[in-house]
């Protein structure tokens, strides 16, 4: 079912405050935006509704960045870059969803279902016990961890919940080892849960960033940890940002990537296909190995040019199958012990969508299967071909799900994202940048800059609205405030703030 408003009863979801611009198109304060992803579609949602006058510039033809969909040459489908999940401690990302209008078209799940080869299957959903209890009887029934994984995932998740340890260095796996996890804790829940999350393995990731999952997600209250799922083309979502975005003065272009800009004075100077346009401020939303070839070669870029010469990337691949029938009763299933992380049942969870608006009719899945097949930090397949990564798709597939052995596969297409997310590697805080830049009216946005969230969806809406308040105060509006505040937690949680 789709959840209503009232599961979310601490959300406070703050009005745009209108600066004194004059209403006129003509006259009121400019703004470019560099990227049409997540990050700058929120900025510039958040700047429209506040008065500014947007003009947003995306390479692509399509709006959405990282998290889109496009209609693949070879099979004729709409697929979506990457299978992209929010939690109910996405407060920004919910709050985003419902200002352009797309919250319905979120299907809520509170049950994961964890499969082994094999095809057993362990549920961990909540219960009725205050948080962060509330997960305690699902795991005490889980068949794939045994008594002493249990027992050292309860320690750890005891020592998670008073408050985020600080980043002294360590690696996630070090931490987890050196409170006593067991190889079948670490395999088949921390590495399985943080690396999809994170999208690196433990032994590279941050001690605060993978804590900070955990508690969010597991620990805090039920509502945080339900997991969302878009029942429409990733890019349907984000099109409707770009129909509020132009409701209220805005402009897009596309095919018009920002290939270079000049702060000077006043104006801010932007370079996209060869044109040179004047704005009164910029918002670079781009990712950071994009920025880097934009910057201009002056001393006042050199210290944010330094800091993005420390990140490195993280791949995502993305195998999409559609066999001739339905495989599986399942929506979306965690998968243990193989190279896949996780399997989603698009035509099951758009077949939701369908539903909802074709009530009372008779429904079955008789006609066949189409599943995205997830691998997270996938190094490994970077230089595998296609046929290679779907030869070992198949087969793990049937592993998990008998009925795949039977069902013939029709078409297939891999979706490699080799520089999908940054590294959340330990130490990588300190460069960070904030939204503000050495140029007053220029300002940054992306997953990668200093949210306090790792490299999610939260994380890049996140600093959309951070550039976008950072902005409004340079402009004399120094009360606009976009972002929302975190779910408050609930039950005995409430103890540690």
């Amino acid at each position: 079912m789709v959840y209503p408003d009232s599961i979310y009863p601490n959300l406070i979801y703050p009005k745009f405050i209108r600066p004194n611009l004059i209403a006129s198109n003509k006259t009121r304060a400019t703004v470019a935006i560099a990227g049409g992803g997540l990050a700058g579609l929120a900025a510039a949602c958040a700047l429209a509704e506040a008065g500014f006058r947007v003009t947003l510039f995306e390479r692509r033809p399509y709006l959405g960045g990282r998290a889109s969909s496009y209609q693949h040459p070879g099979t004729g489908e709409i697929v979506d870059n990457c299978q992209h999940v929010l939690l109910g401690c996405c407060t920004n990302l919910i709050d985003f969803y419902r200002r352009t209008g797309v919250d319905g078209r979120i299907r809520w799940y509170e049950q994961l279902t964890f499969l082994e080869p094999g095809g057993r299957a362990s549920k961990i959903a909540p219960s009725a016990l205050p948080a962060p209890l509330h997960t305690a009887p699902a795991f005490l029934h889980a068949a794939c961890l045994s008594f002493a994984d249990k027992l050292s995932i309860s320690r750890a998740m005891m020592a998670l919940a008073p408050a985020l340890p600080a980043d002294r260095g360590e690696t996630f796996l070090d931490w987890l080892k050196r409170h006593g996890q067991t190889t079948g804790a670490i395999d088949r829940f921390w590495r399985t849960i943080l690396v999809s999350a994170l999208n690196e393995d433990l032994d590279r990731v941050s001690v605060p960033y993978a804590a900070q999952v955990v508690r969010e997600s597991f620990l805090k209250s039920a509502a945080a940890g339900r997991m969302g799922l878009p029942t429409v083309p990733l890019t349907e979502l984000y099109n409707s940002a770009g129909e509020y975005i132009r409701a209220r003065g805005g402009e897009i272009h596309f095919r018009a990537g920002v290939e270079s800009f000049a702060a000077e004075g006043s104006e801010v100077s932007v370079t996209a296909n060869g044109e040179e346009q004047e704005f009164d401020y910029l918002v670079l939303a781009v990712p950071f190995d994009a920025l880097g070839k934009i910057l201009p070669d002056t001393p006042s870029a050199a210290p944010l040019a330094a800091a993005l010469g420390q990140f490195s990337t993280s791949p995502i691949t993305g195998i999409h199958l559609w066999f001739d029938h339905e495989i599986s009763k399942l929506d979306h299933a965690v998968l243990l012990d193989r190279t896949i992380q996780w399997m989603f049942h698009k035509s099951r969870i758009i077949e939701f969508r369908n539903q909802e608006s074709r009530s009372g009719e008779n429904h079955d899945h008789a006609n066949g299967s189409y599943v995205e097949l997830v691998v997270s930090c996938s190094r490994s397949l970077v230089e595998k071909s296609k046929n290679e990564i779907v030869e070992l798709a198949v087969k793990e597939a049937q592993e998990f799900f008998p009925a795949a052995r039977e069902a013939k596969l029709l078409k297939s297409t891999v979706i490699k994202e080799v520089h999908a997310t940054y590294s959340p590697r330990p130490g990588m805080d300190q460069y960070r940048p904030k939204a503000e830049t050495a140029w007053p009216r220029v300002f940054l946005a992306g997953d990668w800059t200093a949210t306090s969230w790792p490299a999610t969806m939260e994380g890049a809406v996140r600093s959309g609205y951070l550039a976008a308040e950072a902005l409004a105060r340079f402009a004399g509006e120094s009360n606009s405030r976009f972002l929302v505040p975190d779910l408050a937690p609930s039950g005995f949680m409430k103890l540690f703030g």
